[in-house]
Parts: C-alpha cells; sequence; structure tokens
C-alpha cells in the first residue's frame, strides 16, 4: 500500500497538521498530490498548452513546498487555486511568455476601465483636438479602436500594421491622450 493510498483518508487540515509537527515533505506532498488532477486543469484553463500546464503545477508544487504561510492556512483547496491562478496570470503578463497571436485577437475592442470612462465625460472638441495632437498611427488604431470599436484583428486588415505595431500605437496614444487630457480635466474639476 502507497503512502498517499495510506493517508487518503485524512482531511487536508490533517495532513496540514501532522506536516507542521513533523516538518516532513510527506505530508505536504500527499497533500499534494490530492489536487494534482485540478491544479493541472486550473493551469490548463489559462495556458492553453499541455506542456506549460504541467510545468505550471511543477512550479506550484515547489512554491508550496518551500513557502507554505506560517499561518494556517483554513482552505488548502481554495490556497493552491489562487496560488496557481496567479502563478499563471504572471506567465501571461510576463514579456517573455510566446503565445500564438491569434489567441490576441480575441481581446474585446471595448475596454471598461476608470480611464475610458472619463475619457467619455470630455467634449468632443477637446478629443478632436487631443487626437489631432497624436502621431498619424497613434490617432489611426486609437479611433479604430475605442470610437468605432474594432478589435485588433479588424485593425491589423483595415491598416496592415502589424499585431505588434496596433498594440503599441494603441498603449503609446492611450498614454498620450491622457498626458494632453489630464491638464484639462484638471480645470475642469478646480
Amino acid at each position: 500500500m502507497s503512502q498517499t493510498t495510506r493517508y487518503s483518508n485524512l482531511s487536508d487540515e490533517d495532513l496540514m497538521l501532522h506536516y507542521r509537527r513533523s516538518g516532513d515533505n510527506m505530508w505536504l506532498g500527499t497533500l499534494l498530490q490530492r489536487y494534482t488532477i485540478l491544479l493541472l486543469g486550473v493551469a490548463f484553463k489559462y495556458l492553453r498548452d499541455v506542456g506549460q500546464a504541467e510545468d505550471a503545477v511543477q512550479h506550484v508544487f515547489e512554491t508550496a513546498l518551500t513557502h507554505i504561510p506560517a499561518e494556517p492556512i483554513q482552505n488548502f483547496k481554495g490556497w493552491l487555486y489562487v496560488l496557481m491562478r496567479n502563478h499563471c496570470l504572471h506567465l501571461l503578463r510576463d514579456k517573455t511568455y510566446k503565445a500564438d497571436e491569434s489567441v490576441l485577437f480575441t481581446v474585446p475592442a471595448v475596454e471598461s476601465d476608470k480611464e475610458d470612462i472619463n475619457w467619455q465625460e470630455y467634449s468632443i472638441a477637446q478629443m478632436n483636438e487631443a487626437l489631432a495632437r497624436l502621431s498619424e498611427e497613434q490617432r489611426i488604431t486609437i479611433s479604430l479602436f475605442y470610437l468605432e470599436h474594432k478589435s485588433y484583428e479588424q485593425i491589423i486588415t483595415a491598416t496592415g500594421y502589424t499585431f505588434m505595431q496596433v498594440k503599441s500605437y494603441i498603449q503609446n496614444g492611450k498614454r498620450n491622450l491622457r498626458t494632453i487630457l489630464t491638464p484639462i480635466l484638471r480645470n475642469r474639476h478646480s
């Protein structure tokens, strides 16, 4: 009978208690093994690649073994889930993460963040004046993305720009618009 089978009837709390008392990683390993499939499923949901999902599970196991919180974990399964989700989101945000560009074409055409809501408060004249101060590439991509609600893929097709150019023009244009419009917003609220 394997150790996992022998201790499978113990609760998560009991396994953690044994681990904390003895410091033996066998207890924590038994607990982690219990959630391997769950973690693999979460990682695959975010990363869409079996190999990367398996690597992510390995990373989370290593993190759990070396960085277990000193305070008691009330919900070990939930803690592991959050650890996995955060790791996957970190991978997706990491500049070195290489994704197939077609995945990124599904980025929604309209964002709904505070900045966008604040932008809607400006008059059309103020926005047009600010847009006119942008470079042609930034003005075109910002107009297509925010005003005409086009997706990245539609902008690429319409302009001939690459995905990275569209992304850069939108990010830089958005930053430049913020720089141009911030003094106007301050004056408006003064």
